[in-house]
């Protein structure tokens, strides 16, 4: 009997890769099953062997476990399948081939090696500068130079946690890898909600674009190139620069799982039992739409698309419960109607986080 709880038990886990979790605590399970699936295949693969020794239950717990093993597998297979078109995908939404992405360690997109090798970049140290104060509020942002010596292009990275949690830290081996590729990485801290309001995140990142430049020779920053990327919430500020902030030398954006419509968000909450997205939206902005309409406008990315809106890069998951997946292909259709290049990149299998 314990054999064929324990494996039930890890098949309704399984189905994280295909369903939207329903709680808090299955958010989590949401996470870790598609982003370590090889510790759920070998310990299924375990109860399989242990069923087959075994006589009582035996035929059941064979025919659900040899079900949960190839569910755990769907992520590594879509996975592969996705990166098996990425740089014809890349070239048709960009213009660019595999011959222009330069890459140190890594010759393909994704790699079953590399699930277990994990990101082997060489660490670079970063240097945390005072970029502004604003409110008291001391701003900070960390640097990490290019690997690649000389003027090179800066990364500006901006974090999630629901415009009122986290910070720089975050995501610090991405950050590591790009300064690898050859990009100069800013990891920028801004102000938070509840305490402070809309548009303070944007005025901390004009403050940060201000600071760089004024940096630029000695970190060895190409003012002419710059590109926004953030995850969650700090996909929304990195969208609304992009869009509205007419700061000269950005040249792209990349979005992660980030809202870009503010008044969609608010009339399509996502789950309660997860998160009260509408209270979230609240202490970001400063009310409710009847309340605050002009700050729900300018802080929607979607509302601002022109043929001038700059190249972006679009992630999420499809089974997203915390941000829709919507969100991302209501944009994407629209920068389409526009014309302006972009790529939905959809992880079918990928919740929030």
């Amino acid at each position: 009997m314990l054999r064929l709880i324990l494996i039930s038990i890890f098949f309704i886990l399984s189905l994280v890769n295909f369903f939207p979790v329903l709680s808090k605590e299955t958010w989590y399970a949401g996470i870790a099953v598609p982003e370590f699936p090889w510790i759920f295949m070998l310990v299924t693969l375990l109860l399989l062997m242990w069923s087959y020794y075994k006589p009582k239950f035996r035929q059941a717990c064979l025919i659900i476990g040899a079900i949960t093993f190839i569910t755990f597998t769907s992520p590594i297979v879509r996975a592969y399948n996705i990166a098996k078109h990425l740089d014809k995908n890349l070239e048709t939404a960009f213009g660019i081939g595999k011959n222009d992405i330069k890459t140190f360690h890594q010759p393909k997109p994704f790699s079953f090696l590399q699930m277990f090798a994990g990101n082997r970049a060489k660490k670079i140290p970063f240097t945390t500068y005072h970029y502004a104060n604003h409110e008291g509020v001391d701003l900070t942002l960390n640097f990490s130079p290019s690997a690649i010596v000389g003027i090179r292009p800066c990364l500006i990275v901006v974090h999630g946690g629901s415009w009122k949690r986290g910070d720089n830290s975050e995501i610090a081996a991405v950050n590591n890898y790009f300064a690898n590729a050859g990009y100069q990485v800013a990891t920028i801290n801004y102000r938070l909600a509840p305490k402070f309001h809309s548009p303070a995140p944007q005025e901390d990142l004009h403050a940060a674009f201000a600071w760089l430049r004024t940096h630029a020779n000695e970190l060895k920053i190409d003012t002419n190139n710059f590109v926004l990327t953030g995850r969650s919430a700090g996909a929304q500020i990195v969208l609304t620069m992009a869009y509205t902030g007419h700061e000269i030398g950005v040249k792209a954006v990349a979005a992660f799982y980030g809202p870009n419509d503010m008044l969609w968000s608010y009339d399509h909450p996502d789950k309660m039992a997860i998160m009260d997205s509408r209270l979230v939206q609240r202490d970001f902005l400063g009310g409710s739409p009847t309340e605050v309409p002009e700050r729900y406008i300018a802080e929607s990315p979607l509302l601002h698309v022109t043929s001038e809106t700059v190249p972006t890069l679009l992630v999420h998951g499809k089974i997203d419960a915390h941000v829709w997946y919507e969100q991302s292909a209501r944009l994407a259709n629209k920068l389409d109607s526009f014309k302006v290049k972009n790529m939905l990149l959809s992880l079918p299998w990928a919740t929030h986080g």
